[in-house]
């Protein structure tokens, strides 16, 4: 293996470029394993709007990858159409605001609150990013 092969950063790449949407969270939708990831899901489950999920935390090395391609340091992230839209306050702001609806492509809920939720509704099954050094 060449020292610039790297298969968890190929497979976090594939990931997002395979996934219309998808958030990189601590937890699983069902089960976020912190606030921020909480709010997130939340936020994006009041939209209705459909997205994968990847939980960061069976390997820590899914969270270092992650940060070196996103130049982002903290969880959770989400990345539509394969850019970084950004984390828990930048979603949340994007709620409230009505642009998260209109970078996911969806019409908002006319019972969607105005403030970004805090609960979570079970959302999609999450991802599992597949690494070949284990």
């Amino acid at each position: 293996m060449s020292a610039t092969e790297n298969p968890m950063r190929d497979e976090i790449s594939k990931a997002i470029s395979e996934h219309e949407v998808i958030l990189f969270m601590k937890g699983r939708p069902e089960q976020p394993m912190c606030g921020f990831s909480a709010r997130t899901v939340a936020a994006l489950d009041a939209l209705g709007a459909s997205y994968a999920a990847v939980d960061i935390l069976p390997d820590p090395r899914i969270r270092q990858e992650l940060s070196a391609i996103s130049n982002w340091p903290t969880i959770p992230q989400l990345f539509v159409n394969g850019e970084l839209v950004g984390g828990c306050d930048i979603v949340t702001e994007m709620y409230e605001t009505g642009e998260l609806a209109t970078t996911l492509g969806i019409e908002p809920k006319a019972d969607a609150p105005a403030e970004a939720p805090v609960a979570s509704e079970p959302g999609a099954p999450p991802l599992q990013i597949k690494n070949d050094l284990s």
